[in-house]
């Protein structure tokens, strides 16, 4: 996640010249030892590019990085306010759950963190009235779109610097400050992420430890959440994240009546992935209660499709 000094260094190079770590080190007040290494980690993360000028100096400036863009946006729309002191990274994963009204107990759940840490986190908003409160929920205000873009930003180029350490292929499909989904293009990547304790293999992939096995068009699809146990909802989830063709569909309706999936528990889930609607189109359709709704992206199958699938599958 970037830090305090990382947004230091993009504010000083923010009118996009070049500048040496020693003027930032006068433009930021940090040690020019500390800047070496914040210049180190902005350039290892694409953000920054270096080059030599006279003398063998070294120049820096910013590079058109998501996260940098990100942040330009933020500052052209507020830039009276000095973020470098309001932005911390517990702050920035924070942010992340604003952009929309959630209790801060919902918000400390999802990070796995106490209640105090999250107000902790949320002072230096509510001290400069950034925040809207609703009853016991708080959200960004509508002006502050910009700073809920740049979290999300930090967010993503977090989670992808991690996978692509280890697998180069990755691509981020869903993700939140503690956990994300990917695809991977070759098996090498595969490989690689199977034998990382870290990333566990799910989607349609994981439909295999209950006991239904599927052929796979490309390669599977990993799961990070380190600490967290993976879940028949979250793996239902998660395939639906990734396709919502009818067959697709088929298969997870199939999943759900095998293992008898509670419909609450997996609403639960899947009001995190903005999937609530569709899961409770399946459950209608399960129930033979389907009215064709206009705001459903699940493709679903027949009756005649999904009973002769229960039947190959042996599914009561």
């Amino acid at each position: 996640m970037i830090t305090k000094s990382e947004i230091a260094v993009l504010d000083g190079l923010s009118t996009g010249r070049e500048a040496t770590p020693e003027k930032l080190a006068t433009a930021t007040g940090y040690s020019r030892t500390h800047l070496y290494e914040v210049i180190d980690e902005l350039q290892e993360g694409g953000l920054l590019t270096a080059s030599r000028g006279s003398h063998n100096q070294l120049r820096v400036a910013v590079t058109g990085h998501a996260v940098v863009e990100a942040y330009r946006r933020l500052t052209s729309k507020l830039g009276h306010v000095a973020w470098e002191d309001l932005l911390s990274p517990a702050t920035l994963r924070v942010c992340w759950y604003l952009d929309e009204p959630r209790r801060v107990t919902a918000i400390a759940d999802r990070l796995n963190i106490t209640r105090q840490a999250v107000h902790n986190a949320l002072t230096p908003l509510k001290d400069r009235a950034m925040l809207s409160p609703d009853g016991p929920e708080y959200a960004l205000s509508a002006e502050l779109k910009p700073l809920w873009d740049f979290a999300r930003e930090t967010v993503l180029h977090e989670h992808r610097t991690r996978v692509r350490e280890v697998a180069t292929s990755a691509t981020v499909e869903w993700c939140d400050p503690r956990r994300v989904l990917v695809r991977v293009q070759d098996s090498d990547d595969t490989n690689a992420l199977q034998t990382d304790d870290e990333w566990q293999m799910t989607a349609l992939a994981r439909f295999r430890d209950y006991g239904l096995q599927f052929f796979l068009a490309g390669e599977p699809a990993f799961w990070y959440a380190p600490s967290e146990e993976l879940t028949p909802a979250e793996v239902t989830c998660h395939t639906l994240v990734l396709e919502s063709g009818s067959r697709r569909v088929s298969y997870v309706m199939l999943l759900v009546e095998k293992l008898r999936i509670d419909e609450a528990t997996l609403t639960e889930s899947a009001r995190w992935y903005g999937l609530e609607k569709e899961i409770s189109a399946l459950y209608r359709a399960l129930e033979d209660e389907l009215e064709t709704a206009e705001d459903i992206t699940l493709r679903l199958p027949s009756e005649s499709e999904f009973a002769a699938l229960k039947a190959q599958y042996e599914v009561q």
